[in-house]
């Protein structure tokens, strides 16, 4: 990605003429401190970075203009390849701006099932993310706690979509297939354990000095600057800047929830841990809801133009099998128009703008990925920094590069 070079002041203590001889590094794009194939171009005046150039065009798999060649549940497999950590949010996301088009109206227990989905999947996104920050920082004994309880999750998504990772669960006008028998009470088994286990997490770290004194104060982000970069998600909020896509812009039937939103004071490394850790209670506390409010009923609409119809009439009946072979040929019938969806996803606000000259595929599709947009603000947040810090102010933003895929 070309970028703009900047020229930094001095750093602090530092005269102009005070600066010595300055050295170019590169980190990356394969290291295991920049969390993938990401590149950043340093300058360096001794251990002090006084320039920051963060490369993020290494991982080019073109994913927008794919879409233009394929029919709208083709594209859903590759909506789990941008945020790989959380794929069921993408899947969630995508199908919605297509709903959005077609002013689908999905049934209460697809809202309910999808709810579920995406706050397991911020779960599961979570404890990676603070899994890897910890590491990043020193602590490597909470990597394995993290672990220990994700292994948990993808056994559930293991049970519910028949994968692990690349889940595929979304459909346009609905889901896959409807959730097994007994799920929601696996679900609810994980539930009743996992504040126990937050809090050992939380215990582990939170309040040790060696992770404070590397993380409190480092990678200071204000308020304004924050909403400059654009940033979203738990990098905004701590911040200080209360916002959630979820109370903002309710979908899914998020109004109906009780939960709260954590905001950051200092905008710093330890406040991005301190927000993402209690991020964890809360989504544990929408699922119990959910499950809870479990409504009977369909998890697919019955619009002949866009769901695929029941596997037994298919193979009984002559109109049902011409159905199926026109959904799964041509697609989902989409009218003509435009539409743009955001969702609060893990790593800040996934957005998708879609336009559509009716029919089964897409005609433009761009993707607002939260990780670019983070990755993009690391040339003002690094310099002034130590190189030590470097690590641990990637890791507090807790992005991932599936997701700046261009």
């Amino acid at each position: 990605m070309p970028t703009k070079e900047f020229t930094y002041p001095a750093p602090k203590g530092l005269s102009e003429n005070q600066i010595g001889e300055k050295m170019i590094l590169n980190i990356g794009p394969s290291h295991p401190a920049t969390h993938g194939v990401l590149r950043l171009k340093v300058e360096l005046d001794g251990d002090m970075i006084t320039r920051c150039s963060p490369i993020v065009g290494q991982l080019h798999r073109g994913q927008e203009k794919l879409a233009e060649n394929m029919t709208y549940n083709q594209f859903v497999p590759f909506t789990d390849r941008l945020d790989y950590l959380a794929p069921m949010c993408n899947n969630m996301a995508f199908v919605q701006c297509v709903e959005k088009i077609a002013e689908i109206d999905v049934t209460p227990r697809c809202k309910a099932i999808r709810v579920i989905c995406c706050e397991l999947a911020r779960i599961a996104s979570h404890l990676v993310g603070l899994a890897a920050y910890a590491m990043d920082a020193g602590a490597t004994t909470v990597f394995m706690y993290c672990f220990t309880q994700r292994e948990k999750l993808m056994t559930l998504f293991e049970q519910l979509t028949g994968a692990r990772l690349t889940n595929s669960y979304a459909r346009v006008g609905g889901l896959r297939r409807d959730i097994p028998d007994g799920w929601l009470g696996n679900v609810n088994n994980f539930l009743n354990q996992f504040p126990a286990a937050v809090d050992e997490i939380d215990s582990l770290i939170t309040r040790n000095k060696i992770f404070i004194e590397r993380t409190e104060g480092i990678g200071i982000v204000s308020a304004n600057s924050a909403l400059e970069w654009g940033l979203t998600g738990a990098n905004l909020r701590a911040s200080g800047v209360a916002t959630d896509l979820r109370k903002d812009t309710p979908y899914l039937g998020y109004e109906d929830y009780e939960f709260d939103v954590p905001i950051g004071v200092h905008g710093d490394a330890y406040d991005r841990w301190l927000v993402r850790v209690e991020e964890l209670r809360q989504s544990a506390r929408i699922v119990k809801q959910a499950i809870e409010k479990m409504p009977d009923g369909p998890v697919n609409i019955s619009d002949p133009r866009v769901a695929y119809p029941q596997k037994d009439r298919v193979l009984r009946d002559m109109e049902s099998l011409i159905n199926n072979f026109q959904v799964i040929t041509q697609g989902p019938y989409i009218p003509k128009g435009e539409a743009y969806f955001e969702s609060e996803n893990p790593k800040g606000a996934l957005g998708f703008f879609i336009i559509s000259k009716g029919g089964g595929v897409p005609y433009r599709l761009k993707i607002r990925s939260p990780s670019f947009v983070s990755l993009s603000a690391m040339q003002e947040i690094l310099p002034g920094h130590h190189f030590s810090d470097i690590p641990v102010i990637l890791g507090s933003f807790d992005f991932v590069l599936g997701d700046c895929d261009r």
